[in-house]
């Protein structure tokens, strides 16, 4: 089912994306002007968020909470240090082995679980996350857009419609059915020359501001080309929408030559702990993980070896090696809240919920404010029956965290282990919304209005969702 709303979006999408006729018949808002101004900075964010809920219900989303926390505080790391107007960003952290990272107008990041594969340094994976920061600072969508309605009318759905392939397509059966479709849609995504070198400078001032190394850039682009170039491969995404040539490499490695010195330093603890999870996440199989990280261990006995042989062993279940791996960490390292996390999945697994509470309790007493800590406590209550303090905390998470359709979908749950109905409805109109399924959303409201004992603000309430949920559904209907 989920394939063939998928194919049938895909194929709505692409018919947008190729012209048909002198005017837009999708009364999209257009470029009227040689400047970047195809909508206002406030309509590129209604777009751009609205498109996003069609991103959460399509393209499967790598459930991460720690490493999709690594990455929230990398961008915001660079995000002072550069020249975004609208900083109302939002995150997605896609589960998918490609390498391949997207900047979308309105604020929505997008990375795949496998640049962090193809980073060899965090300086290289920041520069990639610069690079695209630059894409929207300096508004190329719109600059883009106005550059081919000189030839042909051409709206933004179209290339909306690229970057949702590109994310949502895990084994590359979808670029190829994408490109028998047309090849303007892929030439709609490629930036321009001109609009790459200006994103590579801006890019690598930025990076610079915040302190990483300028050349990391050029370096991981250059690797990557020579890499696919040798083995013959299908380029990735990124090469296909980011063009990189010899001249623009040589461009960009005078640009850095001629910024401020600064020093690459080491990998933090964080990049190697997150690059070990992104192994055994989309390692082939749990065996072959473990094999990789025993390997590993045998050659130099870092925080990366050392943490993903814990984590290979957890997803071996083999919770014995796990705990002696964590034992022969150094302090410093087993006390890291990554692997502290990482324990209690494994204790989770397990099943010994009371231990598992314990060290929750102690983790969150030392990290009160972070978000996979609160996550995992919420999880842990409810393992261990405490159905109302789990509730408390999936719903304190929901208000801080509006838009994560994962704690919607588990605050779904819980209230319905809890025997609250309605509030089972409301979490999961809060999903479908989030997720672009209007008409499942307006189904839970009229199911939530036959539930017995409702007061006059629960009606209220119901009413108001279905205000929104029809007045939503219309503005995408007009947008896409």
């Amino acid at each position: 089912m989920r394939n063939t709303i998928f194919s049938s979006l895909l194929f709505s999408l692409l018919l947008i994306a190729i012209p048909s006729r002198a005017e837009d018949p999708f009364n999209l808002p257009l470029l009227n002007d040689g400047t970047s101004s195809i909508v206002s900075l406030e309509s590129e964010y209604r777009l751009g968020r609205n498109w996003a809920r069609i991103l959460r219900g399509q393209a499967p989303m790598l459930e991460d909470p720690i490493t999709y926390q690594y990455l929230e505080d990398l961008l915001w790391r660079l995000l002072p240090h550069s020249q975004v107007q609208d900083r109302r960003l939002e995150l997605f952290l896609l589960a998918n082995p490609s390498f391949n990272a997207f900047a979308v107008p309105g604020g929505v990041i997008g990375v795949h679980g496998g640049l962090i594969l193809a980073a060899e340094s965090e300086g290289e994976l920041a520069s990639v996350i610069a690079h695209e920061l630059a894409h929207l600072s300096q508004r190329h969508f719109a600059q883009r857009l106005e550059e081919e309605r000189r030839n042909r009318p051409l709206m933004l759905a179209g290339i909306l419609a690229g970057i949702l392939v590109a994310a949502a397509d895990t084994e590359g059966g979808v670029a190829v059915m994408s490109s028998t479709m047309g090849a303007s849609a892929q030439n709609q995504l490629a930036f321009s020359r001109r609009n790459e070198q200006e994103a590579d400078r801006v890019g690598m001032q930025t990076l610079v501001s915040a302190n990483f190394d300028p050349h990391t850039m050029p370096q991981m682009f250059s690797r990557l080309q020579r890499n696919y170039q040798f083995y013959g491969q299908r380029p990735p995404e990124f090469l296909l929408t980011h063009p990189v040539t010899e001249s623009r490499i040589a461009d960009s490695l005078n640009r850095a030559s001629q910024l401020p010195d600064v020093r690459e330093k080491s990998n933090s603890t964080e990049f190697s702990l997150i690059k070990a999870r992104m192994d055994v996440q989309f390692a082939k199989s749990p065996v072959a993980s473990l094999e990789h990280f025993r390997n590993s261990l045998s050659r130099n006995t870092s925080a990366y070896s050392r943490y993903g042989l814990m984590l290979a062993a957890i997803a071996n279940q083999d919770f014995e090696l796990a705990e002696q791996t964590r034992a022969q960490m150094p302090v410093e390292l087993r006390q890291h809240p990554y692997v502290e996390y990482s324990r209690i999945e494994g204790l989770l697994q397990q099943e010994n919920y009371t231990k598992a509470l314990e060290l929750t309790r102690q983790l969150l007493a030392l990290y009160p404010d972070s978000r996979p800590v609160r996550s995992l406590n919420a999880r842990v209550l409810r393992s261990n029956e405490q159905l109302s303090a789990s509730l408390r905390e999936y719903k304190s998470l929901a208000r801080d965290y509006p838009n994560d359709t994962q704690i919607w979908f588990q605050l779904a749950e819980t209230e319905g282990l809890a025997g609250n109905t309605l509030g089972v409805h409301e979490a999961r109109i809060e999903y479908f919304m989030l997720t672009a399924q209007i008409d499942l959303a307006l189904k839970q409201i009229t199911y939530a209005r036959r539930g017995k004992g409702l007061t006059a603000s629960d009606i209220a309430r119901l009413d108001q969702r279905e205000q929104e949920a029809r007045a939503l559904r219309q503005e995408m209907k007009e947008q896409f």
